[in-house]
């Protein structure tokens, strides 16, 4: 039924009442028959009018529906928070310096040693022997540089009468010579045979703990770091560093001296403070950071090197900034952009100016306001003057310090 088919009923049957009324029907006929033509209006006319209300409706929900954010200046306790791995301040590996078998090991893994602590014996008896043969030529470079030295004593007194030529003399100068330096190579040789004897007692360079031990008592050792593992690896742990890589961005907000935070997932109750020491004072070409070492003591032994941490610097805040989500910018060929959504619920586009990139936030130096609802994680579809739903997501103040997790771009 179309719509202008109820007006001609109505019209049909107010010529047919007007007939009868003329034919002398009374009142109440008129009556009855206006309320028959008023209820097939409504039949035929509000089921069309709903029909259409839906459909308008439905078309207006297709809009797409997104997720806004308000941006917010950024509060006293913003922070960076860089992962890093905890080093002994001092951690070497012992290797034997001289040829031998293990006599005896005096130390295991984990045990407290001081500098000079005995830790194992090397035994070696071909050293030895060649040590006895050294001093034997010592000796007998002694005795045939006295014999020298007298020869020519006497030589020299056969010159002075002039009983022997000069040449003589000058051959005799050059034997005696030759005595004493042989002597002095003897005496070398004896020295360094005991040096290398000395070799044979494997001592603790600095204190610290034995982390590593790879020997037993038997076994056959060689001079040199070419086997396959240290007799003993050492670590002194009452000092750790930590080394972590500051983004480029953040490179000029840490400085020697400067305190840190770090917290170990182990150890959730407690955090340690450290300090910064050093910088390598260059930004690495290759991964845009600067390589910082931190410090922090270690005299109660909660930590241990190897163990994963977060390190977390305090950052100097601008209050004339703000901060967004990083996945709410748009890096586009023009510059970075910024969707948001106006009081008609209508996308609109802005230039930003980016500032220092905190990790999960960054900060909008300029064309944003204060308190205007950010689109977090646009998609391409959206784009200037669309249309959408609105879904509101609340951005805590605690959640203003930085990972290491980069911004995401959008091409």
């Amino acid at each position: 039924m179309t719509t202008t088919q109820p007006l001609e009923i109505l019209k049909t049957t107010l010529e047919v009442s007007a007939n009868k009324i003329k034919c002398g029907l009374n009142g109440r006929v008129l009556l009855g028959t206006l309320a028959v033509l008023a209820a097939l209006f409504a039949v035929g006319f509000i089921p069309r009018w709903r029909a259409n209300a839906t459909l308008t409706s439905s078309v207006r929900d297709q809009r797409p529906t997104v997720s806004v954010i308000s941006t917010q200046r950024p509060g006293d306790g913003a922070s960076l928070v860089l992962p890093g791995s905890t080093q002994a301040i001092q951690e070497t590996a012992l290797y034997a310096r001289t040829n031998g078998y293990v006599r005896k090991w005096n130390v295991d893994i984990g045990a407290k040693v001081e500098a000079g602590q005995l830790l194992a014996e090397i035994e070696t008896p071909e050293v030895d022997q060649e040590l006895n043969q050294a001093r034997a030529n010592v000796t007998q470079a002694i005795a045939n540089a006295d014999l020298a030295r007298a020869t020519l004593t006497r030589w020299q007194q056969l010159v002075d009468q002039k009983v022997v030529s000069s040449q003589e003399f000058d051959e005799k100068k050059s034997a005696s010579d030759a005595r004493a330096a042989d002597l002095q190579v003897a005496k070398a040789n004896v020295k360094r045979l005991e040096e290398l004897q000395g070799f044979e007692k494997i001592v603790a360079p600095f204190p610290g703990i034995v982390t590593a031990r790879n020997i037993d008592n038997g076994n056959l050792v060689s001079a040199g770091s070419g086997q396959t593992a240290p007799l003993f690896r050492l670590a002194q742990t009452d000092t750790l560093r930590i080394y972590v890589t500051v983004p480029q961005t953040q490179s000029r907000s840490i400085a020697p001296g400067q305190s840190a935070t770090v917290l170990v997932r182990e150890i959730p109750d407690k955090t340690f403070n450290a300090k910064v020491v050093r910088t390598a004072g260059a930004i690495d070409p290759a991964s845009r950071t600067l390589l910082t070492e931190l410090q922090l003591p270690n005299d109660d032994g909660q930590l241990f090197p190897g163990m994963y941490a977060e390190v977390k610097f305090a950052l100097p805040q601008d209050g004339r900034t703000l901060l967004v989500p990083g996945n709410a910018v748009m890096i586009r060929s023009d510059g970075p952009k910024i969707l948001v959504v106006d009081t008609k619920e209508t996308i609109r586009a802005r230039a930003v100016k980016l500032g220092r990139d905190l990790g999960d936030k960054v900060e909008i130096v300029s064309g944003l306001n204060p308190a205007e609802s950010v689109v977090a994680n646009p998609t391409d579809a959206l784009h200037d003057g669309a249309e959408v739903k609105v879904q509101t997501q609340l951005l805590k103040n605690s959640d203003q310090q930085a990972s290491a997790k980069p911004m995401e771009k959008k091409s």
